[in-house]
C-alpha cells in the first residue's frame, strides 16, 4: 500500500509539472505573439543591422542598348562584395530591388567564401524580401568577428525608362533613335543596380567594369584604366571610399569638350550635336573657376583627378552630385546665347556651383543618415550662390537667395504641418520617407539658416570651422553636431562672444519647426518674438517643442536709415529708438518682422517719398512680410496692400518680384470672384510706368538692358502688363509671335522675353497659335527652349487644348516623363485649367503612382501645384475624398504635401471669408 501511494504522488507531481511546462510555453508564445519587438524578423526592419561592414565591391555590368525578343531592355551583372564581420551573426542582409539572380550550388542566390584561414559557414537558405528590399541569406553557422568574407552574385535587371537606378534614356539625332544607359542611384536606387549595403554610412571602394557596344563610350566616377576595343570593355580605377548613392555608370554615344584646371581634367559631355553647336562651352568655362573657388573656401584640395559633367535627355532631378561624374538635365547644363535666357544662364551657374560644392560637403564628408539631409542640401544651396557670384561677379546673385529660398520656404514653414530640419533617425527609415526629406525645408530653409549662421559668426570664423570639420572627417560620416562642435572651436579661437554655444543656438533653428515673427514696438522700444503661423487657429495642432518655440535671434537693424549695433533676442529685449525702425537688414536672419502701426506708417511714408533710403532687399522684405503678416491676421490686409502703392516709382527687380509673388496669392484666391476685375485694373495701372520705363530704356524694345536683374524686371514688366490686359503690351506680344509664325526659321523674340511673350500670345490666340507652339517644341534643338514652350502651351484658354495637353503627360513620346509633373502644374496655374488638372490627377492617381514612371513624378510638387487655388469648402471636401479613396494606394513622397494642402485650404477658406469685401473695396477705391 505504501509503495502504491508513492507512485500515485509521483504521477500527480509529473502531471503538475507537465501542465506548468505547457503553461510556460504558451505564456512565452503569447508574449512573442503580442510583443512586436520579439517577433519582428531582422529582414522586416528597414535599417541594416550593425553586424557587417563593406570594404570593397567588384562590379561588372553589361547594359543592352537594344531590346530583346520580349521587347525589354536589360542589363546583366556580376559582382562581389568583400565585407568584414564586426558582430557575430548567422545572417547576411544586403539590399536588392528588382534584380533576378542566377542560382549557385544548392539553389542559393549567392556564393559565400571566407578570405582568411577559416571556412565560411554554408548557406542554409536565401531569398528576396521585396518589402524591405533585401537579399537575405540565413547561414548554418556564425561569421567570425574581425574576419573578411566575399559574397558573389550574378543577376539580370531591367534597363527601364523609369529614371531610377541603372536606366535608359532615348533621344533622336539626325533622325536616328539613340539609346543610352545612365544612372540615378540617389537616394536608395543603387540596390536596383546590384546588391549592396545601400546606406550612406556604409562607405566602400568600388572597382567598376562596363561592357558596352563598339562605338560607345563608358563613364564612371573615376578615370579609365583599361580599354579593349575588341571586347568593348572599359575598366575604371578604384574609386575613393564613398557611399553607394554617389556611384555613376553611363554608356553613351556622346562627345565632349575639355579643359585643365591645375591637375584636374574637366570635361563636359553631351549629345554630339549639342557639343558641335558649342552648347557646353559656358559650363566648361564656369567649372574651373568654381572648383578653384571651393578649394580656397574649404581650404581643401579637390579630392579627384577629374570632374566630368554630363547632360542627359531624361533625368528626374535637376542634377546629381555623383563624385567625379555629375549628371544634369540638359536644360541645367547646356547654354546657347542665341536661344537661352539670362535666367537659364544663372540657373546653369548656380546648379553647377551647387553640385560642385557637394564634392567636398556631402561626398568627401557624408552625413550618417537621411534624417539630416538638410545639412547636405541646405549647405550646397547656400554656397551655390557664393560660387556663382565668384564666377559672375556683376550679377549680385547672392542677394537673390532672399527671393528664391528665404521667401519661398517661409510660405511652407509657416504651416503647422511643416517639419523640423532634423528628424529623429528612427522616424526616417522607408525609401518613401527618405525621398520625402528632399523638400523645400531641407534645401531652402537649410540654406537660409546656414546663411544666417555664417553671417553672425562672420565668414572667416565660419569657413575656419568648416575647413576643420572637412579635414577631421574626410572619407567618413558625421552628424550635424559634429559641424557645430568644429564651428565652436573656431568661435573660441577667434575670441568672439555669442549669447550661447553654437550648438545651443542652432538646436532651436534645427530641431523645432517654423520660425519666429519679431515684433518691435517703437513707442516703448519693446522687442519680442512668437512662433509665426499663417493660420493662427492652427496653433493647437502644432506639437510641443522642448524649446517652447523660442529662438535665439540675431537682429541687425537701422534707425531712420542709420545702421545700429546688432542685438540678440532670446525671449524679449528693448532697443532705443529715435525715428522709424527697420529690422533684419538684408534679410540675413530667418524670421519675419512686425511693428506697431505708427512705425508701419512711417515706413510707408519713407517708401513713398524716398524709397532708396531703404536697402533694396528690405524693400522686397517689407512687402513680403506685410502680406504674410496680414494673412496671419497680425496686421490689416489693407496695410499690406498699401506697401505696393509706391511701386509705380520702383524700378528694381527684387521689390517688384516680391510684390508679384504676393499678389499672385490674391489672384489665386479671387480670380473666380468679382474682385478680379478691380484687381486687374489696379495692377495694370501700377505696372504701366515700369512697362514704359523699359520701352524707353531698350529703345522701343530693340536693345537688352545691361543689368542682370534689369533683364529679369523687363520680362516681369511685359508679363504683368500683358496679363492685366494693357493693350500696347498685347499688341506687342501678338505681333512678335505672328512674325515668328510667318517665318519659323527666324525667331524675333529675345530669349529673355520668350516665356512671357509665348504665354501672352498663346493665351490671346487659339488652336493655330497653340499648334504652332507645339510644333516648335517638338523641333526645338535645346532643352531651355523646350521648357519655355512647355510652360507657354499651358497658357491657352481653350479647355479642349488643355485636356489634350494633359493627356500628353502620360505619353512619353510627347512629354518626357521627367517633365510630366511640371506640365500638369503649369495647367493648374491657369484658371481655365485648374479644375481640369485636379480631375486629371484624381482620375489617374493610381496609374501614375503605381505604373507610369514611378520615379518620374514629383508627387509632392504635383499635389501642392494642383491645389494652390483651393479656397472653398467643396474643394476641401474633394481633398478629404482624394485622401480617403487613395489611402490604400498611398501618396509616397507626396504624403506630407497632402497634409499641407489640407491645412493650406482651410486657412484659405477662412482668409477669403474674412477679407474678400475689404480687399474688393480697397482695389475699387484705388482705381476710381
Amino acid at each position: 500500500m505504501e509503495k502504491s501511494r508513492k507512485i500515485s504522488k509521483l504521477c500527480i507531481l509529473c502531471i503538475v509539472l507537465g501542465m506548468l511546462s505547457v503553461a510556460t510555453i504558451v505564456t512565452l508564445w503569447s508574449i512573442a505573439l503580442t510583443d512586436s519587438r520579439v517577433v519582428t524578423a531582422p529582414w522586416d526592419i528597414y535599417r541594416l543591422p550593425d553586424t557587417l561592414k563593406p570594404d570593397h565591391y567588384k562590379l561588372t555590368l553589361w547594359p543592352r542598348l537594344t531590346a530583346n525578343e520580349q521587347g525589354l531592355y536589360i542589363f546583366t551583372g556580376k559582382s562581389y562584395v568583400v565585407f568584414q564581420c564586426v558582430k557575430e551573426t548567422d545572417l547576411i542582409l544586403i539590399h536588392s530591388n528588382k534584380l533576378n539572380y542566377t542560382k549557385w550550388e544548392g539553389g542559393q542566390l549567392a556564393k559565400l567564401t571566407a578570405l582568411g584561414n577559416i571556412t565560411a559557414p554554408t548557406i542554409k537558405s536565401s531569398w528576396l524580401k521585396e518589402t524591405t528590399q533585401y537579399l537575405v541569406m540565413q547561414l548554418n553557422g556564425y561569421l567570425t568577428v574581425g574576419e573578411f568574407y566575399q559574397m558573389d552574385t550574378e543577376f539580370v535587371g531591367e534597363l527601364a525608362d523609369d529614371l531610377s537606378g541603372f536606366y535608359r534614356s532615348e533621344y533622336e539625332e539626325n533622325e536616328v533613335k539613340k539609346v543610352l544607359a545612365t544612372s540615378q542611384m540617389h537616394p536608395t536606387y543603387t540596390r536596383k543596380t546590384f546588391p549592396c549595403f545601400d546606406e550612406p554610412a556604409m562607405k566602400a571602394v568600388f572597382h567598376i567594369t562596363l561592357l558596352h557596344p563598339r562605338g560607345t563610350v563608358a563613364l564612371s566616377n573615376i578615370n579609365t584604366t583599361v580599354k579593349s576595343e575588341a571586347v568593348s570593355q572599359t575598366g575604371f580605377e578604384p574609386t575613393k571610399t564613398m557611399s553607394t548613392y554617389l556611384l555613376a555608370l553611363i554608356v553613351c554615344d556622346y562627345a565632349y569638350i575639355s579643359a585643365q584646371e591645375g591637375d584636374i581634367l574637366i570635361r563636359i559631355w553631351a549629345r554630339r550635336k549639342a557639343i558641335g553647336e558649342r552648347h557646353g562651352e559656358y559650363a566648361l568655362n564656369l567649372t574651373g573657376p568654381i572648383l578653384s573657388f571651393f578649394e580656397v573656401y574649404y581650404n581643401t584640395s579637390y579630392p579627384l583627378a577629374k570632374s566630368d559633367q554630363i547632360a542627359l535627355p531624361d533625368f528626374y532631378f535637376g542634377a546629381m552630385e555623383n563624385w567625379g561624374l555629375v549628371t544634369y538635365r540638359e536644360t541645367n547644363l547646356l547654354y546657347d546665347p542665341l536661344i537661352s535666357s539670362n535666367s537659364n544662364k544663372e540657373k546653369t551657374a548656380t546648379i553647377i556651383a551647387h553640385e560642385l560644392a557637394h564634392m567636398w560637403f556631402g561626398n568627401l564628408v557624408t552625413l550618417r543618415w537621411w534624417n539630416e539631409v538638410w545639412l547636405n542640401e541646405g549647405f550646397a544651396t547656400y554656397v551655390s550662390y557664393l560660387g556663382a557670384d565668384y564666377a559672375e561677379p556683376t550679377w549680385n546673385v547672392k542677394d537673390l537667395i532672399v527671393l528664391k529660398d528665404v521667401h519661398r520656404v517661409f510660405a511652407i514653414d509657416a504651416l503647422a504641418s511643416s517639419h523640423p530640419l532634423s528628424s529623429k533617425e528612427n522616424e526616417i527609415i522607408k525609401p518613401e520617407q527618405i525621398s520625402e526629406q528632399f523638400d523645400a525645408i531641407s534645401y531652402s530653409k537649410g540654406a537660409s539658416v546656414l546663411r544666417m549662421l555664417s553671417d553672425f559668426l562672420t565668414e572667416p570664423v565660419f569657413v575656419q570651422g568648416l575647413s576643420s570639420y572637412l579635414h577631421h572627417f574626410a572619407y567618413s560620416n558625421t552628424v550635424a553636431t559634429d559641424l557645430w562642435n568644429h564651428l565652436q572651436l573656431a568661435v573660441d579661437a577667434s575670441g568672439m562672444e555669442l549669447p550661447s554655444t553654437v550648438n545651443d543656438i542652432m538646436n532651436r533653428w534645427v530641431l523645432q519647426r517654423g520660425f519666429p515673427v519679431i515684433t518691435i514696438d517703437t513707442a516703448n522700444g519693446h522687442v519680442s518674438q512668437e512662433h509665426f503661423l499663417l493660420d493662427p487657429d492652427s496653433v493647437g495642432t502644432v506639437p510641443p517643442s522642448e524649446f517652447k518655440y523660442e529662438w535665439i535671434v540675431p537682429i541687425k537693424w537701422m534707425d531712420a536709415g542709420v545702421v545700429q549695433e546688432e542685438i540678440w533676442l532670446k525671449q524679449w529685449t528693448n532697443m532705443k529708438i529715435d525715428q522709424w525702425v527697420l529690422a533684419n537688414i538684408n534679410v540675413t536672419g530667418y524670421y519675419r518682422v512686425n511693428y506697431n502701426i505708427k512705425n508701419w506708417e512711417r515706413l510707408l511714408v519713407q517708401l513713398s517719398t524716398d524709397h532708396q533710403i531703404i536697402p533694396v532687399i528690405n524693400r522686397a522684405q517689407l512687402v513680403d512680410d506685410a502680406f504674410n503678416l496680414a494673412r496671419a491676421q497680425l496686421i490689416l490686409t489693407t496695410l499690406a496692400l498699401n506697401t505696393t502703392k509706391y511701386l509705380s516709382k520702383e524700378r528694381e527687380y527684387m521689390p517688384w518680384e516680391s510684390a508679384m509673388d504676393n499678389l499672385d496669392y490674391f489672384y489665386l484666391m479671387f480670380d473666380r470672384t468679382g474682385v478680379y476685375e478691380a484687381m486687374q485694373d489696379y495692377v495694370r495701372n501700377l505696372v504701366t510706368p515700369l512697362f514704359l520705363h523699359f520701352k524707353s530704356m531698350t529703345s522701343n524694345w530693340t536693345k537688352v538692358p545691361e543689368g542682370h536683374t534689369d533683364q529679369y524686371n523687363q520680362a516681369n514688366a511685359i508679363r504683368v502688363a500683358c496679363s492685366t490686359g494693357l493693350e500696347e503690351c498685347l499688341n506687342l506680344t501678338k505681333g512678335w509671335y505672328k512674325q515668328w509664325m510667318d517665318n519659323p526659321d527666324i525667331n524675333p523674340i529675345h530669349p529673355n522675353l520668350r516665356t512671357a511673350v509665348y504665354c501672352s500670345a498663346i493665351a490671346a490666340g487659339g488652336a493655330v497659335e497653340w499648334d504652332f507652339g507645339w510644333n516648335m517644341l517638338k523641333n526645338a534643338t535645346i532643352a531651355t527652349e523646350t521648357d519655355k514652350l512647355m510652360s507657354a502651351l499651358a497658357c491657352t484658354k481653350d479647355k479642349k487644348l488643355l485636356n489634350r495637353y494633359l493627356e500628353y503627360t502620360l505619353d512619353s513620346d510627347k512629354i518626357r516623363k521627367q517633365d510630366a509633373t511640371s506640365v500638369i502644374v503649369y495647367i493648374a496655374n491657369n484658371l481655365k485649367g485648374q479644375t481640369l488638372a485636379w480631375e486629371f490627377v484624381t482620375q489617374n492617381w493610381e496609374y501614375m503612382f503605381t505604373q507610369y514612371g514611378v520615379g518620374s513624378f514629383s508627387f509632392a510638387n504635383l499635389i501642392s501645384g494642383v491645389t494652390m487655388r483651393f479656397s472653398t469648402n467643396p474643394e476641401l471636401d474633394q481633398l478629404y475624398t482624394f485622401k480617403q479613396e487613395n489611402s490604400d494606394i498611398g501618396f509616397g513622397s507626396g504624403t506630407m504635401a497632402l497634409e499641407q494642402a489640407i491645412e493650406r485650404t482651410k486657412a484659405n477658406i477662412k482668409w477669403v471669408d474674412k477679407n474678400q469685401k475689404e480687399v474688393w473695396d480697397w482695389f475699387l477705391s484705388e482705381t476710381e
